[in-house]
């Protein structure tokens, strides 16, 4: 396993993340919507270093098998609770292509939210397909198949609290 992201550097960065969020929303409630299972560890790391009031509600949605996106995106979890009206924030843990991005952004826009926005731990930028703003980017990383801090390969290294890759 090779180090991309040591611990020091995720927590730095998730404490920077979370400042920016503070202030973008002015003390108003955020929903935040993780994206599982991968979401999981960054999703609590920022929201235990935000004082805005936080709603948790989770979704989950599968387009991988193994390291390589099928282009299809199935639901599996959707959102249990009302959203309408409210402030959005859905937590990724990383944006590949941007296909399962865009399709939840226009499910969650369909149910009449307030506003929506984007919050991810990782960004793949050369490896985008889909056109899509995304407000809040811990690292942008070259196309490596990373593990680690609730990342996979096949369910197994998420737990690791470093992002790593297997050469």
């Amino acid at each position: 396993m090779n180090v991309l992201i040591n611990e020091g550097r995720l927590q730095k960065r998730i404490d920077e993340l979370a400042k920016q969020i503070e202030q973008d929303y002015q003390g108003e409630e955020i929903l935040f919507v993780g994206i599982l299972k991968g979401c999981i560890p960054f999703y609590w790391e920022l929201a235990k270093r935000i004082k805005n009031p936080i709603e948790f509600e989770f979704i989950e949605v599968s387009s991988y098998e193994g390291t390589e996106s099928t282009g299809k995106i199935q639901i599996n979890k959707d959102i249990s609770n009302k959203i309408e009206g409210k402030h959005v924030l859905i937590v990724e843990d990383i944006i590949d292509t941007g296909r399962t991005l865009t399709a939840l952004k226009e499910l969650i826009e369909q149910k009449g939210v307030k506003d929506l926005k984007i919050a991810t731990l990782l960004s793949k930028p050369s490896r985008r397909i889909m056109e899509l703003e995304v407000e809040y980017i811990g690292f942008k990383i070259e196309d490596k198949f990373v593990v680690g801090f609730g990342l996979d390969y096949n369910q197994k290294y998420r737990n690791l609290p470093y992002i790593g890759y297997i050469e």
